[in-house]
Parts: structure tokens; C-alpha cells; sequence
């Protein structure tokens, strides 16, 4: 697939794994949406990044939480870069579960990782159809099948986005292509310290930590490549999800 003037949508554009993925697409000639939420700066600087490659790009604000949002972010995409051909759902809450249960943890997590996704989607259906063949990424997680303890409503939610992506492959068959990436270690939390980070990568066969810019090839490949793969998801982990 030519990507040469097709245009992206990228959800948590503006920080990140979702900068690296904007960027990496840039450079395979899409033009770029880059949605956010509490980053304007980080946004803009994104913006004039691509615009500095020769290609366009609009910053989208939008809370994926709320969803009157939703199809805001499609419409304000359609309007400054005028179509749309891929959807990136990047965009995550990840939230440590507390020691009590907490429906509205769970109830914001799923939001956001899974029916934000899905209503995405939905809302960009005929325009990712209109010219030819769209595409769908949406970025799994390897603890979707390996969930920890400490952060069941982020596992479980991604557990869904993977089954979420099976099934909108067949649904939205032959006019778009969906497909996941579920990545191991591509960017520590903040909240992370040397003896953690440590211990997550002593469990990577390849042993060490992944980059955000190796996961954004990936999906450079489900997009650009990959013209007779859907409902796939490839794990981008070092090997962690055979340990």
C-alpha cells in the first residue's frame, strides 16, 4: 500500500510510543492527526515535526473517556486534513488497581482502552473505506494473556482490544484491514526505578528492553506491507511472551 498522501489518525499521538508511530508514518509519506489530551505543547511539536518532513499534520484535541469526543476527533480530522485512511488507537489509561475494588477504575480503564476504540472505529468506518483500503491498528498488550496482579483493569481491557480486533477484522472485511501489535517493553514508566526495570528485562529472552521507534516499524508494516494480513496480532516483546 502507497501511503503517500493518505492520511493518519493517531490517538496519544502527541507522547511517546504514539510520537514515535506519528513520526514513523510522516516518513513513510502519510499525513498525520495527531490526537491528545492533556499534551498540547508535546502536540505541536509533533505537528512541526512532520511539517518540517514535507508533510501535513493537525494537532486534535479530545478525552477519549468522554464520548462526545468521540466523533469529534474523527470530524476534526476530516476537516483539516480532509480524509482518512488509517486509524492508530494508541491512546491507553494504564492504572494500577488499589487493594479494594474500584468500578470506577475499571470503568474509566475499559472506556478508554476498549469502547473509545471501538466507537473510533466506527465513526471513521466509511471514510477509512471511501478510497480504496483502510487500515486499523490497535495497540494491544502482551499482559493482555500474561495479566499481573496489580493491574487487572488495564490486562483485562486489553485482553478485550485484542478480541475486539479479531472480530472488527471480519466485520469490516474486504474494505479494511485490523490488525494488532502487542508490545513487551517498548518504554518504561516514569514510575519505574533501576532494580524494577532490571527485573523486567532479566525476563526477555532477547534481553533487553525494546524502543519505541522498533514498535512504530511494526506497525509502519501492518499499514504499508501487510496487504493480505488481518486480524493478526504480532507480539513485540523480545520473546517475553515464550518465557
Amino acid at each position: 500500500m502507497n501511503l503517500k498522501g493518505n492520511v493518519v489518525l493517531v490517538t496519544g499521538g502527541a507522547k511517546r510510543v504514539g510520537r514515535a508511530i506519528a513520526l514513523e508514518l510522516a516518513r513513510a509519506g502519510c499525513d498525520v492527526a495527531v490526537h491528545y489530551r492533556n499534551s498540547p505543547k508535546q502536540a505541536e511539536e509533533v505537528v512541526n515535526q512532520i511539517v518540517s518532513m514535507g508533510q501535513k499534520a493537525a494537532a486534535i484535541p479530545g478525552d477519549l473517556n468522554a464520548s462526545a469526543d468521540w466523533p469529534k476527533v474523527i470530524d476534526q480530522t476530516i476537516d483539516q486534513l480532509g480524509r482518512l485512511d488509517v486509524l492508530i488507537n494508541n491512546a491507553a489509561a494504564f492504572t494500577a488497581d488499589g487493594e479494594e475494588f474500584a468500578p470506577e477504575c475499571w470503568e474509566e480503564t475499559l472506556r478508554t482502552n476498549l469502547i473509545a476504540p471501538m466507537a473510533l472505529a466506527e465513526h471513521s468506518r466509511r471514510h477509512l473505506a471511501a478510497h480504496g483500503q483502510g487500515a486499523i491498528v490497535n495497540l494491544c498488550d502482551i499482559s493482555g494473556e500474561r495479566p499481573w496482579p496489580g493491574h487487572l483493569a488495564y490486562c483485562c481491557s486489553k485482553a478485550a482490544l485484542a478480541a475486539l480486533t479479531k472480530g472488527l477484522a471480519r466485520k469490516y472485511a474486504p474494505s479494511i484491514h485490523v490488525n494488532g501489535v502487542a508490545p513487551g517493553i517498548a518504554e518504561f514508566s516514569d514510575a519505574y526505578d533501576e532494580d524494577l526495570r532490571q527485573t523486567l528485562v532479566d525476563r526477555v529472552p532477547l534481553g533487553r528492553a525494546g524502543t519505541p521507534g522498533e514498535l512504530a516499524k511494526v506497525v509502519r508494516f501492518l499499514v504499508e506491507s501487510a496487504e493480505y494480513v488481518t486480524g493478526e496480532i504480532i507480539s513485540v516483546d523480545g520473546g517475553r511472551n515464550l518465557v
